[in-house]
């Protein structure tokens, strides 16, 4: 016989309850501001409180040591850009002079450059709406796992995705991440509302925040979707013809909201907006499909949409990538919990109502979790660890919700093997647990207390619920519960705390210490091992507004230039004297800012100081200097904004001076412009620029050349 749960009640949510006297629902705003910080009049006395504490030290987390978080410079400079310039604001340009934009919509750059544009540009300012979508994220996990299983179940819940490692990183960074999961999570809980009551409009509303989710971060925002379509046809109320009607309804709704910015930026004439970076040939539809889209899933072998480079900072795709040495730390401590959760908590509600909002809740947090961890595993294209900040509702909802109700299965469950799922469910994630933390053995003290703390208290978790069961000791079962927790969340919060007192990464960041096998955490690039192709490195300006100086503290930092490797504080030729970034290949080279100071200088009108190969590049220089750089390759250096006549014509009008020219080659598309600017323009030297003191330390000379050119319209013929 199956065992059936019934739905948390207010008699019977886990925990005891307060015998405060019921509120009156007004009492004015003294008395609702009271509610919001004790909670409701049926609320468990500890409950509000627990909530408040855990988003408390969620804020911690994320906010800890704002100063050393330096954010990725690319979307960093894309919002500089759309602080001077509306147009560049809405369409997510790189550069104030609109040429060309970054591969993603700008949804989460508008987010970032309301901030900037109310308060100023600098850290806080970028990192308040990431802070703020962090939070958010945490507390409506909240609310949906406590609508359908109490404030235990939500308890655990809020805590687990608080101390997700990777969500702590993330969250302390200018990536769209955070934000595209607050998005869903808003589409998710919407959907679930439209599951209980049948109703059209919160299925309507799940569609647009979907589409608010797509324009943040395009196909990665459809990943859930499946999950969303099967809960609702199955749970929702309602006649089949009407579910249908209804998500017909909501799919329109989605397809609105998705469409409506892409739309109206390709039907506006390429001659008149920025190139669309990423895409082969300018169209936002084309980076959709392309290196947004069958790019990241087939990588470089995909016949749709050449961009997708295949470069992986999480490992080799297969099944197990995720619980691999470089992501296990970062998002898998609970998955072997949350498994055995969902599917015990599905078997023990068995054949309820079709309707059963229960089992429509982990029927979408376990479609959630699982689509997501087959497209993050098995993808071939462009993949960064921080991507799994995505599972991190579903896993903790799973372990909130299936946990308790596990919990409820070992103590009233009449069957006997109740008595051995949660047992099995917390050793199999304490021996996990182990596993992880050895990997990482010897990084520190805060590793090794929490691999004693996770093994010796999952086993004493494990001895205690079976004692306290077949011995019939209740508040021993309960004390084994929470060493459970304890022990479960010990790994997680090592790492969690490492990200947010280590200066973090913008290009890629992780959690935790090093693993050897990439990237490592907080800190940015350990183990003496380069970057992969394709990161995106990061600076953060201080909270300082710039204004037509350069931005204070975002210039360069001792970072790392993502596509060599090498420290942005040295040059390639030896003759940079106070930092240099990194052009990569092509049109590109080496700018250090003794040159940027001289091309502010002879700038002379043009609307871009400098011509160079691609973003990182670009980006950097727009930071320093406060000024529009032209990015003419995009990311990869493969994008084809740029050509001969746009070149010429630009020259021609004044529009820009100076383009920089790499001696080590480049794409093909740009070697007839760079025959081009060898021919017609004039080499600055680098003595132009270069202070003495600087030259004679340097083993090259004075008139070394600096790949920088200078064009003016008489030499357009």
């Amino acid at each position: 016989m199956t065992t059936q749960l019934a739905p948390p009640t207010a008699e019977h949510d886990s925990g005891r309850r307060s015998h405060r006297a019921a509120q009156p629902s007004g009492g004015g705003l003294a008395a609702r501001a009271k509610r919001l910080f004790t909670g409701g009049p049926d609320d468990p006395r500890w409950a509000r409180p627990a909530l408040w504490a855990i988003l408390l030290l969620a804020t911690a987390l994320y906010a800890w040591n704002l100063t050393t978080i330096s954010g990725n410079s690319f979307y960093n400079a894309a919002v500089y850009s759309g602080t001077k310039s509306w147009k560049a604001f809405f369409f997510g340009s790189l550069d104030a002079g609109n040429w060309s934009t970054v591969d993603k919509p700008p949804f989460s750059l508008w987010m970032m450059g309301i901030s900037a544009r109310i308060f100023g540009y600098g850290t806080w300012q970028l990192m308040l709406p990431m802070i703020g979508a962090g939070l958010g994220s945490v507390a409506l996990t909240y609310r949906m796992v406590r609508r359908d299983f109490g404030h235990v179940a939500a308890t655990i819940a809020g805590l687990v995705m608080t101390l997700t490692p990777i969500t702590v990183a993330i969250t302390r960074d200018t990536n769209p991440d955070p934000i595209l999961v607050l998005l869903m999570l808003l589409g998710a809980a919407s959907l679930m509302k439209a599951v209980r009551t049948g109703r059209m409009m919160p299925l309507v509303w799940s569609g647009i925040w979907i589409g608010f989710a797509f324009n943040t971060k395009m196909m990665q925002a459809f990943v859930v979707l499946p999950a969303f379509f099967l809960v609702y046809l199955w749970a929702a109320k309602g006649g089949l013809l009407k579910r249908i009607r209804n998500l017909a309804v909501g799919t329109v709704a989605l397809l609105v909201s998705s469409a409506w910015w892409m739309v109206i930026v390709d039907l506006i004439p390429a001659s008149s907006r920025p190139y669309i970076g990423g895409s082969t040939d300018g169209t936002v539809w084309d980076l959709v499909i392309g290196y947004n889209g069958f790019g990241r899933i087939f990588g470089a072998s995909s016949t749709v949409g050449s961009q997708g480079n295949g470069a992986s900072f999480g490992g080799t795709a297969g099944i197990g990538r995720l619980f691999n040495s470089i992501m296990g730390g970062q998002i898998s401590w609970l998955i072997p919990f949350a498994i055995v959760a969902v599917i015990g908590g599905l078997v023990l509600i068995g054949r309820a109502p079709r309707t059963d909002a229960k089992r429509a809740s982990l029927l979408l947090w376990g479609g959630w979790a699982g689509i997501h961890y087959l497209t993050f595993a098995l993808a071939e294209g462009t993949f960064h660890p921080y991507y799994v900040t995505a599972m991190a509702p579903a896993i903790a909802a799973l372990c909130g919700a299936g946990g308790v109700m596990l919990h409820k299965a070992f103590r009233e469950g009449a069957a006997a093997k109740w008595a051995w799922v949660l047992p099995v469910a917390i050793a199999a994630s304490g021996i996990w647990a182990v596993v992880l933390l050895q990997r990482v053995s010897g990084s520190g003290t805060a590793y090794t207390v929490a691999e004693v703390v996770a093994g010796a208290g999952a086993a004493l978790a494990v001895v205690g619920l079976l004692a306290g069961r077949f011995l019939n000791r209740g508040r021993l079962v309960g004390i084994a519960a929470v060493t459970a927790v304890v022990a479960l969340l010990a790994g997680p919060t090592a790492y969690s705390f490492a990200a947010a007192t280590s200066s973090t990464n913008g290009t890629n960041p992780t959690a935790g210490p090093s693993t050897g096998g990439g990237m490592g955490g907080g800190g940015g690039m350990r183990g003496g091992g380069s970057a992969p192709t394709g990161a995106k490195s990061g600076s953060m300006p201080s909270g300082t507004k710039p204004s037509g100086n350069p931005p204070s503290g975002g210039g360069m930092p001792g970072g790392t230039n993502a596509k060599s490797g090498t420290s942005s504080s040295s040059s390639a030729s030896g003759t940079q004297s106070r930092g240099s970034m990194g052009g990569g290949g092509g049109m590109g080279g080496s700018v250090s800012t003794d040159m940027i100071t001289y091309l502010e200088k002879h700038q002379d009108g043009a609307t871009w100081l400098v011509a160079v190969s691609n973003d990182q590049t670009a980006s950097s220089i727009i930071l320093a200097s406060g000024r529009p750089a032209m990015s003419m390759g995009g990311w990869t250096g493969s994008d084809n904004s740029m050509t001969l006549a746009k070149l010429e014509a630009l020259v021609k009008a004044g529009k820009l001076h100076y383009i920089m020219i790499s001696s080590s080659g480049g794409q093909s598309s740009n070697t007839e412009i760079a025959a081009w600017v060898k021919k017609n323009g004039t080499e600055v030297k680098t003595s132009a620029y270069t202070s003495s003191s600087t030259s004679s330390s340097s083993t090259s000379s004075t008139s070394t050349s600096s790949g920088l050119y200078r064009l003016d319209p008489s030499d357009v013929s």
